[in-house]
């Protein structure tokens, strides 16, 4: 009999262990596996610290500030949510995850490497340290307030909800056709009144997590919203696995304050999703 007893204690801890993997799966951000959210495969690897340099040149895009440093590792193009600098000051950013081959679409350039930054670095190089920005986190998880900020080195961010929030790529994508196609901030702004309704959206696809829970998970952008509440990002689920990079229109039955168990909560989620 305790041998018996035994034997099933392992088979439950074995049993928990597949299912934490499995949840693991969709709640860290990108992998080193994973591709890098724009047009060229690329990878990405969190930056070692603190970026701080003479400023050598400035421009501003597609709500973020591009800023080349002259550090004291070379020279280094950091990206962060719209912000002050002027050349010739010394400024310093928070540390974010390094994009290779990075093309931005409104300034139609491909950088070499890019760090996207949540912000200054303690108001360092005049004005005050952005918040949120390209690592966003918050939301509250089932009886917690607490915030469990960004994991992964910051390349997908983890609210405390449960959910990934992948940082906003450069985008300027047109809304799609007919009465119950929205934007993404549009989904998120009348999420409520939208429950349960067939509804329409045009975007990128900058994630896929296949294969959770029986269905795919998608995120898109399309430009709108904003980085700081993760408003800028939406979750579809689908049968159907889109490409990383496809700019799709996708048509699903919006669920308002979706709740999946496990601190999985979502403002609003796309489900039933099919692309086109």
């Amino acid at each position: 009999m305790k041998r018996l007893i035994i034997g099933i204690v392992v088979m439950v801890v074995i049993a928990g262990a597949a299912v934490l993997l499995v949840m693991q799966n969709h709640k860290v951000a990108y992998s080193a596996k994973t591709e890098n959210p724009v047009a060229s495969p690329a990878k990405s690897v969190p930056s070692a610290g603190t970026l701080s340099g003479k400023v050598l040149e400035t421009m501003d895009s597609g709500g973020y500030t591009y800023v080349l440093l002259d550090t004291a590792n070379g020279k280094k193009w950091v990206a962060a949510p719209k912000t002050v600098v002027t050349v010739g000051q010394t400024a310093a950013f928070a540390p974010g995850m390094v994009m290779h081959k990075f093309k931005s679409e409104t300034l139609n350039r491909t950088f070499d490497e890019v760090v996207f930054s949540p912000g200054k670095a303690g108001g360092h190089g005049g004005g005050p340290a952005a918040m949120g920005g390209a690592c966003p986190s918050g939301g509250k998880k089932n009886g917690s307030g607490s915030s469990m900020g960004s994991m992964g080195g910051g390349m997908g961010a983890m609210q405390s909800s449960g959910r990934v929030i992948v940082p906003p790529v450069d985008l300027a994508i047109e809304k799609a056709p007919g009465d119950n196609a929205f934007t993404v901030v549009e989904i998120y702004q009348q999420g409520p009144k939208l429950d349960k309704k067939k509804v329409v959206v045009r975007g990128k696809v900058v994630k896929v997590s296949p294969n959770i829970m029986g269905k795919n998970w998608i995120h898109m952008q399309d430009g709108s919203g904003d980085s700081k509440n993760g408003t800028h990002d939406l979750v579809l689920t689908s049968q159907q696995q889109p490409k990383v990079g496809e700019i799709l229109i996708a048509e699903g039955v919006l669920a308002a304050d979706k709740d999946f168990g496990a601190g999985y909560r979502y403002k609003v989620i796309v489900e039933e999703t099919t692309f086109k």
